[in-house]
C-alpha cells in the first residue's frame, strides 16, 4: 500500500495549496450535497423547499376591491393600474368571493383566507385584474350557472374596458371543475385547475380548448390518476397541458404567524407546541393527518391559557390542510401558475 506522502507527490502542486482554499472547496461541496439530498431530487419550484411567502410579502400592493351584487350573487373585483390580463377565480365548495379579499371599509364582509388572499396579491402584483364571483349554492353547478358567470364576466370586462385583454381562469376543487366546463363557453387564454381533475370525460374537447395547468396534491391518488389520464387526452388533441405537484411540508413555531394576518408569533409558537404535545405532528413537524381529521380545535378548548380569536380558526384550519397536502387551496405555487398564464397570453 502506498504511503500518504507518495499519494500527495503524485498530484503536482497539491502540497503548495493553501489550507484555507482546500477548506473553502470542501465547504462548497458539502453545502451542495446537503441541498441536493435534503431536496430529495425535487426542483426548487416544488412546494417543499420553495420559499414560503409571508402574509405581508406584498407591501407595495394594497387591497382596494369593489363589491357588487349581480344576478343574485356576490361579485368582487380589483383592477391594477395598466392591467395586462384578466383573472377569474372560482372558489371551492363552501367558499365564496369574500374569501379572497381582506376585510376593509370597501369590503366589510371579506375574510381574507391566507391562501386565497395571497393568490390575489400575486395576481395584482403581476398586473392581472382580478374578479371573483360566489357560487349560487354550496358548490358550483354546470348548467345555467355557467351562462350566468359568463355573462357577468363579459359585462364586467366591457364596463371597465378590459374586453381586449387576455382572459385567464383559476378554479380550486369544485371551482376547478367549474372552470374546466366554463372554458367551453368562454374563451380563455389558459386555465389552471387546482386540486381538480376537470370534467374532460363529460365534454367534447376541441383543438380550441385553452392550455391547461393542473396544480394538484399527489396524496389524493385517485385525482392524480384522473389528471394523468386527462393530460394525455388534452395533449392528444394538440392542447398544451402540464402539472405541478404540491407536496407536504413541516410546520414550524412561526409558520402560522408567517401566513395568517393578525396572528402573533407567541400564539403561533404555542399552537405548534400544542400540536407536538398532542402528537398531531411527528418529530419533524409533519402533520400526521389532514387538518380536517385532526382534533386540534377540541385540544385548543382544553388549553385555558391559549386563546385563539374565533375569526382565525378557519385560517388555521386552511394552513393545516395545506401542510398535509391532500386537498386545499394553495398559493405556494403562484410563481409557476402565473408563469403559465403569462406564457400563454394572446
Amino acid at each position: 500500500m502506498a504511503k500518504r506522502g507518495a499519494k500527495l507527490k503524485a498530484w503536482p502542486g497539491l502540497q503548495n495549496c493553501r489550507v484555507p482554499v482546500v477548506v473553502t472547496c470542501l465547504v462548497v461541496i458539502l453545502v451542495f450535497l446537503i441541498l441536493l439530498f435534503c431536496n430529495n431530487g425535487k426542483s426548487p419550484d416544488s412546494s417543499f423547499g420553495y420559499p414560503i411567502k409571508k402574509w405581508n410579502s406584498f407591501e407595495s400592493v394594497q387591497f382596494n376591491p369593489t363589491t357588487e351584487l349581480r344576478n343574485g350573487t356576490d361579485v368582487i373585483w380589483q383592477i391594477p393600474s395598466l392591467p395586462k390580463a384578466v383573472l377569474f377565480v372560482a372558489h371551492g365548495c363552501d367558499g365564496r368571493a369574500a374569501n379572497f379579499w381582506d376585510r376593509s371599509s370597501s369590503c366589510p364582509n371579506c375574510i381574507g383566507l391566507p391562501e386565497e388572499r395571497l393568490l390575489v396579491l400575486h395576481a395584482l402584483a403581476r398586473k392581472f385584474a382580478v374578479i371573483t364571483i360566489s357560487s349560487a349554492g354550496r358548490c358550483w353547478t354546470f348548467g345555467e350557472e355557467r351562462l350566468i358567470v359568463k355573462n357577468i364576466i363579459q359585462w364586467w370586462a366591457q364596463t371597465h374596458n378590459l374586453e381586449s385583454l387576455p382572459l385567464v381562469a383559476l378554479g380550486a376543487s369544485s371551482g376547478g371543475y367549474f372552470v374546466s366546463a366554463l372554458a367551453t363557453n368562454l374563451r380563455f387564454s389558459s386555465i389552471t385547475l387546482m386540486i381538480a381533475a376537470g370534467k374532460f370525460d363529460q365534454m367534447d374537447i376541441t383543438v380550441n380548448y385553452p392550455p391547461t395547468l393542473f396544480v394538484h396534491m399527489p396524496k389524493d391518488s385517485y385525482r392524480q390518476q384522473k389528471i394523468s389520464e386527462f393530460i394525455e387526452v388534452l395533449k392528444n388533441k394538440g392542447i398544451d397541458a402540464a402539472e405541478v405537484e404540491c407536496m407536504e411540508f413541516p410546520l414550524s413555531p412561526s409558520f402560522l404567524a408567517d401566513r395568517i394576518p393578525g396572528m402573533n408569533q407567541t400564539v403561533s409558537a404555542k399552537l405548534f407546541e400544542l400540536f407536538q404535545v398532542k402528537s398531531f405532528v411527528d418529530g419533524n413537524g409533519y402533520m400526521k393527518k389532514d387538518g380536517r381529521a385532526t382534533r386540534w380545535k377540541e385540544a385548543l378548548r382544553e388549553r385555558k391559557n391559549l386563546v385563539l380569536d374565533k375569526s382565525m380558526v378557519q385560517h388555521v384550519q386552511e394552513e393545516l390542510n395545506l401542510a398535509f397536502a391532500y386537498h386545499e387551496m394553495t398559493s405556494l405555487q403562484s410563481e409557476q401558475i402565473f408563469k403559465w398564464f403569462e406564457s400563454h397570453l394572446n
